[in-house]
C-alpha cells in the first residue's frame, strides 16, 4: 500500500487547524514540504511538546509525506524562544541523515506565525497569491502532530487520539492526550474545575477559535486546546459579541483610523485586503457588493477585533458580514494582480506576541501547561462523522455492535472528499444519529 492510501485509511486531517484531509493535500507535487510548528495561538503548548517528545517520528513523517510530493526541501518553522526543541530537531534531523533534506528555521515571536501564508512567506520568502493556496507558489504545509499522524499511519495506526491544551483561569494547566468523543467536560475537568457555571470555554486558541455555547460536545481530531475563563473576561465579553450587534457597534463609532487595515497580516503580504474600507461601507450602507469582494481575503486570524483597534470595535465581523452577503450571491472575489510583494512598512508592524497576549488580559494566565499522563473513562463516548473538510463518512457499523478500539466506523463517501472515522476506545455502538456514532465504552458495556 502506497503512502497515500496508508493516511487516507488512518483518517488523517489538518490536526489543530480547519481539518482538510491529508491525503488530499499530498495529492499534488511541490517544491516545498513545511512543518508548522509555529503554534502561535497564545497559551497553547501541543506542538512544541510533541517536538520535544516525538522528535524522530515526526521527522520520519515529514520526510515520507515530503519524499512522496517529491519536494526538493523540507523545513521546519519553529519560533526562535523554544531554543531546547530547535536545537534537539537539529540533532535529530542530523542523525538520521537527513540534513541534505530537512533544515529547521526560526520564527519570530509574532502573530499570526502559523498562519499558512505568512508562514509560506517567512521560511521561503513565497507570497502565495490572494484567494489561493500554497500549493500555488510550490508549498505544502503540514503541522507536527499531523506528521505525527503520518508516521503513525505508517504502522497501521489510524487517528483516535488528539493532543489538547487546556489553560486560562483554571488551577491546573496542562496538556494531555485525549480519545476522540471524551466529553470536552471530562477534558475540563483535569484542570481543576468542576463548576461552570461562571466560566465560558474558547474552542481553540484564544485568537480564532469560537466561544463555546456549552461544553456538552464532544472531542474532535482537530480539537488542539480549551481555554476557560471568567464570564466577565475581556475577551469573553469580546467573543460574546453576535454579527448584528457587531454591526451596529461598528456602524456608529468607526472613526477611519485604518490601524485595523496597517496591521492586517495578509494586507502586509500584499494583498488587497483592507477591513477599515469594510468598516466605512457599513457606515455609508454601499449597495455595490461587487467593491466589497475583498472581504472574502480575510482569514479571520481576529488581529485586526482583538489587537489593533483603538476603540475596541469588530473589524473582522464586518469582514465576515460582507462575506455572508457575497455568498448568498454566489460572487466569489477574482484577484487582478498577478505579482505580489510585501508592503514596505511590513517589518515595522508586525505583532509581538508578549504584546498581544497583554493586549487580551492573558498575561498572568501565559504559563507552562506540561504534558500530564491522564486515563479517560467515560461512560459514552460520541464520535462526530464530519469533524473534518468535506462530507461527513458513512457509518459502517450498526446499533448493538462491539468494536474495537482503531476498528472503521465510518467510511468517505464514493467519490467525495473526506476522511476514514475510527472508534477510539473499545464498546458497543449504542447510538447512530445523523452526524455521530455513540458507543458505550468500558465497564459500562
Amino acid at each position: 500500500m502506497d503512502l497515500l492510501n496508508m493516511i487516507k485509511n488512518a483518517g488523517v486531517i489538518g490536526a489543530g487547524g480547519a481539518g482538510f484531509p491529508t491525503h488530499a493535500k499530498l495529492t499534488s507535487k511541490a517544491e516545498y514540504i513545511l512543518l508548522n510548528g509555529a503554534e502561535c495561538e497564545p497559551l497553547l503548548r501541543v506542538d512544541q511538546q510533541l517536538m520535544a517528545m516525538f522528535a524522530d517520528e515526526i521527522i520520519k513523517g515529514l520526510e515520507a509525506a515530503g519524499r512522496y510530493i517529491e519536494a526538493g526541501k523540507a523545513i521546519m518553522g519553529i519560533k526562535g524562544k523554544h531554543k531546547e526543541v530547535i536545537a534537539h530537531m537539529r540533532e535529530r534531523i542530523s542523525a538520521l541523515g537527513l540534513a541534505d533534506f530537512m533544515e529547521v528555521k526560526e520564527l519570530r515571536d509574532m502573530y499570526p506565525a502559523g498562519d499558512e501564508q505568512v508562514l509560506v512567506h517567512e521560511l521561503t520568502q513565497r507570497i502565495v497569491p490572494e484567494a489561493s493556496i500554497p500549493l500555488k507558489v510550490g508549498c505544502v504545509v503540514i503541522n507536527a502532530e499531523t506528521a505525527l499522524n503520518i508516521f503513525n499511519a505508517m504502522a497501521g495506526k489510524p487517528v483516535t487520539e488528539t493532543y489538547i491544551t487546556v489553560a486560562g483561569d483554571i488551577p491546573r494547566r496542562m496538556t494531555l492526550k485525549v480519545p476522540v468523543g471524551v466529553p470536552i467536560r471530562d477534558v475540563i475537568k483535569q484542570s481543576g474545575v468542576e463548576n461552570l457555571d461562571d466560566y465560558a470555554v474558547i474552542d481553540g486558541g484564544p485568537m480564532m477559535g469560537p466561544l463555546k455555547t456549552g461544553v456538552d460536545g464532544h472531542v474532535t481530531k482537530k480539537s488542539k486546546g480549551y481555554v476557560v475563563l471568567k464570564k466577565d473576561h475581556f475577551l469573553i465579553r469580546k467573543k460574546s459579541v453576535n454579527l448584528n450587534q457587531a454591526r451596529v457597534i461598528n456602524r456608529t463609532a468607526c472613526e477611519q483610523c485604518r490601524m485595523c487595515t496597517d496591521l492586517c497580516p495578509r494586507y502586509l503580504l500584499g494583498h488587497s485586503i483592507q477591513p477599515h474600507k469594510m468598516m466605512r461601507a457599513l457606515s455609508y450602507n454601499i449597495q455595490d457588493i461587487h467593491e466589497l469582494q475583498i472581504a472574502q481575503l480575510c482569514c479571520e486570524c481576529n488581529a485586526c477585533e482583538l489587537f489593533s483597534c483603538p476603540a475596541n470595535l469588530h473589524p473582522k465581523s464586518a469582514n465576515i458580514y460582507f462575506k455572508k452577503k457575497l455568498d448568498e450571491q454566489g460572487i466569489r472575489y477574482q484577484p487582478a494582480q498577478k505579482e505580489y510583494q510585501t508592503r514596505s512598512a511590513r517589518e515595522y508592524r508586525l505583532i509581538p506576541s508578549k504584546r498581544l497576549i497583554a493586549r487580551i488580559g492573558l498575561s498572568s494566565f501565559d504559563q507552562p501547561a506540561p504534558m500530564t499522563q491522564v486515563e479517560f473513562r467515560p461512560e459514552t463516548i460520541e464520535i462526530s462523522l464530519r469533524q473534518h473538510i468535506g462530507a461527513p463518512a458513512i457509518p459502517v457499523v450498526n446499533v448493538g455492535e462491539h468494536v474495537q478500539k482503531e476498528q472503521l466506523i465510518g467510511k468517505i463517501p464514493e467519490n467525495s472528499l473526506g476522511a476514514a472515522v475510527h472508534a477510539s476506545l473499545a464498546g458497543t455502538v449504542a447510538e447512530i444519529k445523523e452526524n455521530s456514532i455513540v458507543i458505550r465504552v468500558g465497564s459500562y458495556v
